[in-house]
């Protein structure tokens, strides 16, 4: 019997689709510190963010054939190392694409209306100074007519651009592999409408944008001090893709000064992050890396990783065979 080991949890129905298949689905986690010791007892390791499968562990690997990321991001395995010794790496890229995308903008619907910071003050302050509060707070800003800048426009920097083409944004993509993106915009009643959007430069996306939004690939740092210098004063910093993606110290920098009026950060370069002075940052927008955190992607993942499974399971029996 094919033994799987889902270290990082797995949906419920996704566990008994495998079980009633004939796997044998095991969800209680072992610790980070004792995976190498165990590791072999398991033909297939799935996880989410929180495992590492770095090449310590991959080095002692001798029964492990399939291992799965439940999401988009593979920065937690050493992907070319481990498919260097026969081991096949899989991640569900579609599953979590429209809950990150909205989870993009609720920072940006949020930052443009204060509501980050008019929900930390109105606890304390709303019975005795409301008239002081609707003052600070009523200079927000629409979102129509504005730039929304990508780095990075894969399928969730795609399906975050259409929330933007619906909210009348303009819309700036800047990706590694530049072309042109046929964007199919879903209506209702099924009314399906087609916009194009033309690649730009990544010095066009950080000069030109109101807003720029983070979803490359990877943990190499993508904005800093300098990409900081280039942009217009007063833009909106989205990160929702990768923790290191944006260099913290600097970031705080940028928002003391005025260059950025504000961040909504969802994934941090230390996780639990100890960066107190972004946390408690009145022009900061948080949440604890929950992108791909909906009911509906995490049972789209679950789908994904049995769909994986089975395939590699009868793929594998054919080569045997």
């Amino acid at each position: 019997m094919i033994k799987i080991l889902a270290n990082d949890g797995i949906e419920n129905a996704a566990k008994e689709a495998l079980q009633n298949a004939g796997y044998e689905v095991h969800t209680t986690k072992i610790p980070q510190e004792e995976l190498a010791v165990r590791i072999n007892e398991f033909d297939v390791l799935t996880v989410r963010s929180a495992t590492k499968v770095r090449k310590p562990l991959i080095d002692v690997i001798t029964r492990t054939k399939l291992i799965i990321r439940g999401g988009v991001g593979l920065d937690n395995i050493d992907v070319a190392y481990a498919q260097s010794k026969g081991i096949t790496v899989k991640n569900t890229p579609l599953a979590s694409s429209q809950s990150v995308a909205e989870l993009v903008f609720a920072h940006l619907f949020g930052l443009v209306r204060f509501l980050q910071e008019s929900n930390r003050e109105m606890p304390v302050n709303g019975t005795t100074k409301f008239k002081e509060l609707k003052e600070k707070f009523s200079k927000g800003s629409e979102l129509r007519g504005k730039t929304i800048g990508f780095i990075g426009f894969g399928n969730i920097g795609q399906a975050t651009a259409k929330i933007a083409i619906g909210c009348g944004m303009n819309v700036l993509a800047y990706d590694l592999y530049p072309r042109d993106w046929n964007l199919e915009l879903q209506l209702m009643n099924d009314v399906k409408v087609p916009f194009l959007i033309k690649p730009s430069t990544k010095e066009t996306v950080i000069s030109d944008s109101d807003f720029i939004t983070i979803h490359s690939a990877g943990s190499t740092q993508v904005l800093g001090k300098e990409e900081f210098s280039g942009m217009k004063k007063g833009v909106g910093i989205i990160n929702c893709a990768r923790g290191g993606a944006i260099n913290e110290t600097e970031l705080l920098e940028a928002l003391n000064s005025g260059l950025i009026a504000y961040a909504g950060i969802d994934v941090y370069e230390e996780e639990p992050t100890g960066n107190t002075a972004l946390l408690q940052h009145p022009q900061v927008s948080l949440t604890p890396h929950i992108g791909a955190s909906t009911r509906e992607a995490q049972d789209r993942i679950g789908k994904e990783v049995v769909s994986i499974i089975m395939n590699f399971s009868q793929w594998e029996s054919s080569v045997k065979s």
